[in-house]
């Protein structure tokens, strides 16, 4: 700066007067910075802003009669008076890094509906309150973002001829609920599970599994065998879970079935298949066709005799997982259920916080989400059971 100081100075010289001026022997004494009037602050050539402990007059902020200034330049204690966030609430930008705590971390999606059954939007961290175990837990992560699926559908192709034709031209519908970002699987069942590898538009020209020559008329011997009814549920369930245990963090993992929910005939239990959908962090949606499909029909076969087949268990999965159900009878009701469910599993609040309990104990534990704010609907899983994948 004292350079072109210098040389601005020799410019305004006229030439006569510099041709008869002698040689300077010695460099002129360092002459002060001139004040930068477009820029705030102390700036020291060479060296960038904030560390010069220059005086006041070598500031733009000093006024040109030599008097004290007004104010002074801030110093580096001004950062002391930004606020962070409390650790108990990290940003939505921040659940796509890897957190690595000595804490089980837990995930727990939510949906909120008005009492028209319409999803709630705009709730904040604040609205909710999540308690395990009786014990309220502070919320670590809250995210509102809509999450890719991984999904598996699971048919059931042991309904009826009619409510079959209906499921199998209903299941174009599908592709439309789904975004390129999703994850599809395709699992049948009637006697077993079985996974399809056929586009989901074909499956509309599958062969009718209902039809079993031989068996509902008989073996040619002129005596009709009523077949005993078989409908593996709960291995069709296990077997789309177990396609979907193994899919990274920040994917909704969803089996969606569509059934009447009758089970009979299964290997797995339904408390084993519980468990491993509630260790695994996979949700059941499901629409329901056939008998269990119209209002309150089904509703009685929920009291379940030892011994019978179960007339209606999907909804106890849907339950113990926190997902959704819809009962359609018709085509056009069963296609547009299709978008409505994945629309819900994709837009769901995203609770995360950090339990109080053992990292890995191996009992379950209750969960209980409320929203502060009346007539609302709240629909979470009531519980997990913890695993070592939960830890992060």
């Amino acid at each position: 700066m004292a350079l072109a100081a210098l040389l601005s100075f020799n410019l305004h010289l006229s030439p006569a007067v510099q041709a008869q001026q002698a040689p300077v022997p010695d460099a002129p004494a360092p002459q002060a910075a001139k004040p930068l009037t477009d820029v705030n602050g102390p700036i020291t050539p060479g060296l960038g802003a904030g560390t010069e402990t220059a005086t006041p007059a070598a500031t733009s902020d000093s006024p040109s009669d030599g008097t004290a200034p007004s104010s002074v330049a801030p110093s580096n204690e001004g950062k002391d008076n930004f606020q962070p966030a409390p650790p108990e609430f990290l940003n939505a930008a921040d659940t796509g890094t890897t957190i690595k705590l000595n804490v089980t971390y837990v995930e727990v999606p939510v949906t909120v509906k008005d009492p028209k059954g319409k999803m709630v939007a705009g709730l904040t961290w604040r609205d909710f309150k999540v308690f395990e175990n009786n014990a309220r837990e502070p919320i670590r992560v809250f995210n509102v973002d809509a999450y890719p699926l991984s999904i598996a559908f699971v048919i059931d192709q042991s309904l009826t001829s009619d409510v079959m034709a209906k499921v199998n031209n209903s299941l174009d519908a599908v592709q439309g609920a789904l975004t390129p970002y999703d994850e599809v699987a395709i699992f049948s069942y009637n006697n077993g599970a079985q996974e399809r590898t056929c586009p989901i538009h074909v499956n509309g020209n599958c062969a009718d599994p209902n039809i079993q020559p031989g068996r509902s008329t008989g073996s040619g011997s002129g005596v009709i065998t009523i077949p005993k009814e078989i409908h593996t549920l709960n291995d069709a369930i296990l077997a789309a879970g177990k396609s979907l245990a193994d899919r990274p963090k920040g994917r909704r993992r969803v089996i969606y079935v569509i059934s009447d929910g009758k089970e009979n005939g299964s290997k797995a239990t339904y408390k084993e298949v519980a468990r491993y959908l509630q260790t695994n962090e996979i949700a059941v949606y499901g629409t329901l066709v056939g008998s269990s499909a119209g209002w309150g029909e089904g509703w009685v076969s929920r009291i379940h005799l030892p011994f019978t087949m179960y007339d209606n268990i999907l909804y106890k999965y849907i339950a113990v997982t926190g997902g959704q159900a819809d009962s359609e009878r018709n085509l056009n009701g069963i296609e547009k259920s299709y978008f409505e469910l994945a629309n819900e599993a994709r837009n769901q609040y995203t609770l995360v916080y950090a339990s109080h309990e053992p990292l890995v104990d191996g009992k379950y534990r209750k969960i209980d989400v409320r929203v502060d704010r009346p007539g609302l609907e709240v629909v979470a899983k009531p519980g997990y059971y913890p695993s070592a994948q939960m830890s992060r």
